[in-house]
């Protein structure tokens, strides 16, 4: 069967600045592609261009009639009701249902006299040829389960099937909606499915409903996601936009250079990521030896092949009679050093990017000295209390963290300690790292942390967008480096382009921003890390990498997350908040 979906030499830029540069992809039908990369790789706007959304510079896309793309906004007026959307959803099931039974009627003629329809055998065959065309049609569709499955799509994704059908989409929240218009997708089971991160807005359990419908249709499926539980659960190809991950010297504009295609789970994507990484740094680190060599020969071997020195008559004689042949000899080395010395500069591998690690704390430098020992506590909370200020919103609490009735009376962190804190939206997670942190006073309860500790925060918003400031203005102040000048060097540890980092932050992205706090985190060097969702807003790259830090780091951390592929290969301890 030829693929439903397909994208050649698809070239995009905006602004001037390329985003995709000669694309291809294939996706046939069953297969379920999941698309990664480095934030701002194109992602979002490829899927635009598949969808026939967004037209591209150049290349071409072949894509099915029916063709369904989620939408950041449902494509409806917000007057309609919620089962009016799923009527429409149902339309072509509905079409399908319709055109099998005009196929059954025909087929049986029903009005005719019996030796009427006998003499009209041609006709006959024709009419049952297109009831057979329509029975397969229908069955493909599975129409006569439409209205049961589209009760228990509405369910899986958490939607009220009673309670909402009579709902306008304009009364929903942002979640509702989105959840709505994921329904509506499965339910039409469309030839081909795009999808731009679909578990937003998703609770665990909607998220795993939402992995085994897809594994169930039939079509093709495109998606991007954050999700790396999600991800290794549906795909069965990954394809590969980041630049990144070519390790060749070659055009560093940011533009996705095509994609590399990955056969399988997430899980083995990641597999053969590790695999690529290795070679690439035993190939840099053979070409650099190489490299070495070269550099060498051509500096010295002349001069210690043909050095100047007293000879005696019978050398002298040897020396003209062989020095022509020797002088010629030695030339060609060099010159063939010099050659491939110029081609393997010329061509050499990048060398690979350090993958991120935090500085340990500075009390790791300073033992003997008073610093604290391994299994003294570091920070801590008492029966916290913490209550809203100003009115209280319809249906929420009252309280943004009661300790003591959440489940979890007492925290105490001691140094090198690994915590993971979970809970639903609105436990106080956020709440609690703030008190830890000591820029929230308590209402109740105590609070405190050993004398000379410090702690560093990475907060869930970062409030940057409309900041003027550049990330190195930044990164100097808190590397106690002079800001005077727009060439003071910084140190972004990787998670930067140096492209960025004389940008106002206001123009960066929302992942660019979070990275610049990673950075500025990384240089405090403190003793207790305090993450909260620190893989929202990063690639799934850098998400990798930050996750692999914490483990590694010999500080304390407390980490607030919902990332389901973090707590599910989450190694320390675990509280939850109720």
């Amino acid at each position: 069967m030829p693929p439903v979906l397909r994208a050649s030499d698809v070239h995009m830029s905006y602004d001037g600045r390329p985003v995709l540069r000669g694309v291809d992809l294939a996706v046939d039908p069953g297969h379920r592609a999941g698309l990664v990369g480095e934030n701002g790789a194109g992602k979002s706007t490829l899927l635009r261009v598949l969808a026939g959304v967004t037209a591209p510079d150049s290349g071409t896309v072949e894509r099915p009639a029916d063709l369904g793309f989620l939408h950041q906004e449902l494509p409806y007026p917000p007057s309609t009701t919620v089962r009016a959307v799923v009527d429409d959803a149902l339309a072509a099931v509905r079409a399908l249902e319709t055109e099998l039974e005009d196929a059954a009627a025909a087929l049986a003629d029903v009005s005719a006299p019996p030796d009427a329809r006998s003499v009209r055998g041609a006709d006959t065959s024709a009419r049952e040829a297109a009831y057979d065309r329509a029975l397969a049609r229908a069955q493909l569709a599975d129409v006569w389960d439409a209205d049961a499955r589209a009760a228990r799509t509405l369910a899986g994704l958490g939607l009220d099937v009673d309670g909402a059908a009579g709902r306008p989409v304009g009364s929903l929240s942002g979640g509702q909606r989105t959840r709505l218009g994921l329904a509506a997708l499965l339910v039409r089971q469309p030839g081909a499915l795009l999808l731009d991160e679909p578990t937003n807005h998703l609770d665990d359990a909607a998220a795993e409903y939402l992995a085994t419908a897809l594994r169930a249709l039939p079509g093709a499926v495109v998606l991007a996601s954050h999700d790396r539980v999600f991800l290794d659960e549906v795909c069965t190809e990954i394809l590969d936009l980041d630049p990144v991950a070519e390790p060749l010297r070659g055009s560093s504009d940011g533009a996705s250079a095509g994609v590399t295609a990955y056969g399988g789970t997430y899980g083995d994507y990641l597999e053969a990521q590790r695999v690529e990484r290795e070679r690439w740094e035993q190939r840099f680190a053979v070409e650099q030896e190489e490299l070495r060599a070269l550099r060498r020969a051509v500096a010295v071997t002349a001069r210690d092949v043909a050095k100047d020195r007293e000879r005696g008559n019978q050398a002298k004689i040897l020396y003209d009679f062989k020095g022509e042949r020797v002088q010629g000899q030695v030339a060609r080395r060099v010159r063939n050093a010099q050659q491939r010395l110029d081609t393997l500069e010329r061509e050499q591998v990048r060398r690979p990017p350090v993958p991120l690690r935090f500085a340990p704390p500075r009390a790791e430098g300073v033992r003997g000295s008073g610093a604290p020992r391994g299994g003294d506590l570091a920070v801590w909370a008492r029966g916290v209390v913490v209550h809203r200020g100003g009115p209280v919103p319809a249906g929420e609490r009252a309280v943004r963290l009661d300790m003591a009735a959440s489940g979890v009376p007492a925290l105490e962190v001691a140094h090198g300690t690994r915590l993971l804190v979970t809970g639903a939206n609105g436990s106080g997670k956020s709440t609690l790292l703030h008190v830890l942190a000591g820029d929230l006073e308590p209402d109740a309860g105590a609070v405190g942390r050993a004398r000379g500790v410090r702690v560093g925060l990475l907060e869930q918003d970062m409030h940057l967008h409309d900041d003027a400031r550049t990330p190195r203005e930044l990164l100097a102040l808190v590397q106690g480096r002079s800001s005077d000048g727009t060439d003071v060097r910084v140190d972004a540890h990787g998670l930067l382009a140096p492209r960025d980092l004389g940008r106002p932050l206001a123009d960066l992205s929302v992942g660019q921003r979070r990275r610049l706090v990673l950075a500025m985190l990384v240089s405090q060097a403190p003793d207790v890390l305090l993450l909260d969702e620190p893989t929202n807003h990063v690639s799934l790259r850098l998400a990798t990498e930050l996750v692999a830090a914490v483990q590694d780091w010999p500080g304390a951390v407390v980490v607030a997350s919902h990332d389901r592929w973090l707590r599910r290969h989450w190694t320390g301890d675990v509280v939850h908040l109720d």
